[in-house]
């Protein structure tokens, strides 16, 4: 299990009924979540002081039934700064869980002992991208979506890292990974984060299950001839992290050496002490020790 009890702006306070309570800074959110099929076991008193509440709906997708919250907020992790906005899909704008990676990832760069360039595929608002640098890394962030590449700018910014050597991409991530393939371009790290459904530019259906296989494969192919990691997260529901560590094994150690591993993302609830599954991470590392 990978998890961290380092945040301080963010608590889980309890989870019950496919609903979690949470303390995002000072404010408190009610959000479903379907890894919670226990019921009746809420306790914690915040449940009756929701800031914000949000509500799948019957008929598919959802919305804020009660929303209290300023449009944005700013909460940290460390050193790092985030900027919060609630959005339509129950959604913050950070995922606490991966601060588990961040923290692996971090270490490595810091001991390298050498200028270390990663790619950030499937980018986000940039958690993993404001880690990476505050690190020491040179980074190239890639997403599709360009509000959340704004986002991560101003994350970065928040960070002390306006300046820092980030270059932000707003593309297709397997089309940029292949034209990098193309122009010889090579990373150290490479960190990937696909979503478990999207569209591509032309409107396509693609499944993570299915189109996994060919990302890494691709992705594998603009590592450096030292790299240091290779980090695959998944959120897909059934696509296990040994599925995820087999596909590492065969595009990166069988050619890299190193080590793997692969477990669940894990935050620990506060009024249980229990920790609650957040989806699962594949690390793969050149190790020196």
């Amino acid at each position: 299990m990978f998890t961290t009890d380092l945040w301080k702006d963010y608590e889980l306070l309890d989870a019950s009924d496919g609903e979690r309570l949470e303390r995002w800074g000072r404010f408190i959110l009610v959000r479903p979540d379907p890894q919670i099929i226990w019921k009746g076991v809420a306790r914690h008193p915040a449940w009756k002081h929701a800031d914000a509440i949000y509500r799948r709906s019957r008929s598919g997708g959802g919305g804020w039934i009660k929303n209290e919250l300023p449009e944005s907020w700013n909460i940290g992790y460390g050193a790092l700064r985030f900027v919060l906005r609630p959005m339509g899909f129950k959604h913050t704008g950070l995922f606490p869980e991966q601060a588990a990676n961040w923290d692996w990832f971090s270490e490595l760069i810091r001991k390298a002992g050498r200028p270390v360039r990663v790619l950030n595929l499937f980018a986000y608002t940039g958690g993993a991208t404001v880690a990476a640098a505050m690190a020491g890394a040179s980074v190239v962030h890639v997403d599709a979506a360009k509000g959340m590449v704004a986002q991560a700018k101003e994350n970065a910014a928040l960070s002390g890292l306006a300046e820092a050597p980030i270059r932000y991409i707003v593309d297709d991530c397997k089309k940029f990974v292949e034209r990098e393939i193309r122009r010889g371009n090579r990373y150290d790290g490479i960190i990937m984060d696909p979503p478990s459904y999207g569209r591509g530019p032309g409107g396509e259906v693609w499944k993570l299950e299915e189109s996994i296989d060919e990302l890494i494969s691709l992705a594998a192919q603009v590592l450096s001839e030292e790299p240091l990691f290779f980090l695959v997260n998944s959120y897909t529901t059934g696509l296990s992290p040994l599925t995820m560590r087999y596909l590492l094994e065969l595009k990166v150690k069988k050619r890299y050496g190193g080590r793997i591993e692969a477990d669940e993302l894990a935050l620990r609830v506060t009024q249980s002490g229990a920790y609650l599954p957040c989806g699962a991470a594949t690390r793969w590392w050149q190790a020196t020790d």
